[in-house]
């Protein structure tokens, strides 16, 4: 019998919405395996390329089966007080729209998956009204990643507020889903019961891979096919262009490698492209050719035209429990080697045997890298790829992640009675 499932995420997209894309997926999957789903999001997102639009506090969606909830954000820029504002906008209308977002049936599992923990408060009280299954699934460390990754002082009354949410979470949680593969003992040193915890990676829709690709731009085309005329070797990267990213550190490769047969293309936007414009132009390198974001379905065919795909990392003692990026998996599907630089907990290239694993943040390890696949023959490259792919196919399709999910569910402990008055105002206050 299929599952009623009610999906809080705050960031959650579509591909016609853009990131985020996990929640789309995995409800996607879960509509063709006979299940029900509804996906509460915020209206504004600052990952999101389109915006819903509508007049009111919400709006109701269907698309590709799934019930999408849109609930009204104010806008914001950056990470200021502005973007708390959004989150607590978002939170107060869970609270507000609970039975807009219940709808006609009732709901098997509710699954608080925003970044922030702040939506497991609504959703505990939405769980207990109808004895339905509370899933936390944690995509990244809040607050532990504003603080190492930040600089933010645990004092910081919004470093407090998280900090008591995540710690309500895992006490409160029939199942603790978790992103990251080495984040168990840091979960239980908050108050979870470590058998509540399951890790449930990032995916890729592996039957899109199998599909005619989606042509890119004539323009893009003509830039990468004159590199090819040139007999170079190229590196590519897609995805955002962040601090965290590392891309100062290729760039700096760019520029040791300047007279060799290769070149770097990025694919992306984000905080630091005016910095990286700079470096390029600081070093008068040549061989780097930064261009505009592309669309989601324009990947594989980027990807399609590279010959090695890079992703890199601060480092950070945050990546001690794991890391789980979505491109990897793109990168791993186009059969494409990948130079990974990172030092974490886990290093899914390393385990699929698809690339080489470096140190990070380290301009002489990415040369030494590049030039060490340059050296392969094309049938070396081709296998080291296959083996990702095959890897990607066998752990990260989220077809089987779905399936897997629902089972987390069903093997959960039994959920708790319904909420009464006076508990409902708890949650509340809380």
């Amino acid at each position: 019998m299929g599952r009623n499932i009610l999906l809080i995420n705050h960031y959650a997209g579509s591909p016609v919405h853009g990131m985020e894309y996990r929640p789309y997926y995995l409800a996607r999957e879960w509509v063709r395996q006979g299940h029900r789903v509804t996906i509460a999001a915020g209206s504004y997102s600052h990952v999101r390329q389109k915006t819903p639009v509508f007049s009111g506090a919400w709006r109701e969606e269907m698309r590709d089966g799934i019930r999408y909830i849109w609930l009204r954000t104010p806008r914001y820029k950056g990470n200021g007080w502005k973007r708390a504002v959004n989150m607590l906008s978002f939170v107060s209308r869970l609270y507000r729209r609970q039975d807009i977002l219940i709808g006609a049936e009732k709901l098997d599992a509710v699954i608080a998956s925003s970044t922030y923990p702040f939506d497991i408060y609504p959703a505990r009280l939405i769980a207990r009204r109808q004895r339905a299954k509370l899933i936390f699934e944690v995509h990244d460390l809040w607050p532990l990643s504003l603080i190492e990754l930040s600089g933010m002082s645990r004092r910081h009354p919004f470093i407090w507020a998280t900090q008591r949410a995540e710690d309500y979470a895992y006490r409160h949680s029939d199942l603790v889903v978790s992103l990251l593969p080495k984040a168990d003992a840091y979960m239980a040193s908050r108050g979870m019961r470590a058998e509540k915890f399951a890790h449930l990676p990032n995916g890729v829709d592996v039957a899109a891979w199998h599909e005619p690709l989606a042509p890119l731009a004539r323009s893009m085309m003509k830039e990468l096919q004159g590199l090819r005329t040139e007999n170079r070797f190229l590196v590519g990267y897609a995805g955002s262009l962040g601090t965290a990213n590392a891309l100062s550190a290729l760039i700096d490769a760019a520029a040791i490698l300047r007279d060799a047969p290769v070149a770097f293309v990025l694919v992306g936007k984000g905080p630091e492209k005016q910095s990286l414009q700079q470096r390029i132009a600081d070093h008068r390198l040549e061989n780097v050719l930064l261009m505009p974001p592309i669309p989601k379905a324009n990947i594989p065919a980027f990807l399609a035209e590279i010959d090695a795909g890079y992703i890199g990392w601060r480092p950070c003692s945050l990546y001690r429990f794991g890391v789980s990026p979505n491109k990897l998996f793109d990168y791993m599907m186009a059969g494409k080697p990948i130079i990974h630089a990172i030092a974490a907990g886990n290093d899914p290239v390393a385990d699929a045997q698809c690339g080489i694993s470096i140190r990070p943040e380290c301009p002489e390890a990415i040369t030494a890298a590049v030039r060490q696949l340059m050296s392969m023959s094309p049938l070396e490259r081709h296998q080291m790829g296959t083996r990702g792919r095959n890897h990607a196919q066998r752990h990260h399709d989220y077809s089987a992640l779905a399936r897997q999910f629902i089972a987390l569910i069903d093997r959960g402990t039994e959920s708790q009675p319904a909420a009464t008055g006076t508990e409902q105002r708890t949650a509340k206050a809380a």
